[in-house]
């Protein structure tokens, strides 16, 4: 079928660019996620190198609480990794169903087969994958802020320990988000 109106024409074009928006949004996102995914791999190796060293040299010792910190922070950052890669994988689903989107959009306006319906089903499941990779995203953000928290609190006790008296910030007690 021809498309001899040139009003129908752009509004074909226009209804197969609305998903780039969301196309881009996703890339963006993968973007993102990806460095943040480097990030954890990198802390991860860090705290495997320095529990290594400590393991090897037998006249240093850790002390219990910062191998109790160093295993927890080794555990969040697996967790991170975790999240982090179930979150590319919905990301880069959705960034393929928004592209089928488009294709499909296209197809089904110069073909005129009644199927319209599939672009529609298609970009929600692709919003739907945008809406759950945000969520795991958020989830990640929260275990790397606790992990954050939970060193600097760490750095507090041993200054208070070691640190000359008055020279320590006192600061006010925070909330957690969620129970350990």
């Amino acid at each position: 079928m021809q498309i001899e109106n040139l009003s129908v024409t752009l509004s074909v074009l226009s209804a197969m660019v609305t998903p780039a928006v969301l196309i881009l949004a996703s890339s963006s996102l993968i973007l993102a996620t990806s460095n943040r995914l480097s990030r954890a791999i990198d802390r991860t190796r860090t705290i495997t190198e320095r529990v290594t060293e400590e393991a090897k040299d037998e006249e240093r010792t850790l002390l219990p609480e910062e191998r109790d910190l160093l295993f927890q922070q080794l555990g969040r950052t697996a967790r991170r990794a975790k999240l982090l890669t179930r979150a590319l994988t919905r990301l880069y689903t959705a960034l393929a169903i928004f592209i089928a989107t488009s294709m499909a959009i296209g197809v089904v306006a110069v073909t005129g087969v009644a199927y319209a319906w599939i672009a529609l089903l298609l970009g929600f499941v692709g919003a739907l994958l945008l809406f759950w990779s945000s969520l795991l995203l958020i989830l990640e953000s929260r275990i790397a802020l606790t992990a954050v928290f939970d060193e600097m609190e760490y750095v507090q006790r041993l200054g208070q320990r070691y640190a000359p008296p008055n020279n320590l910030v006192e600061r006010p007690r925070r909330r957690r988000w969620r129970r350990r």
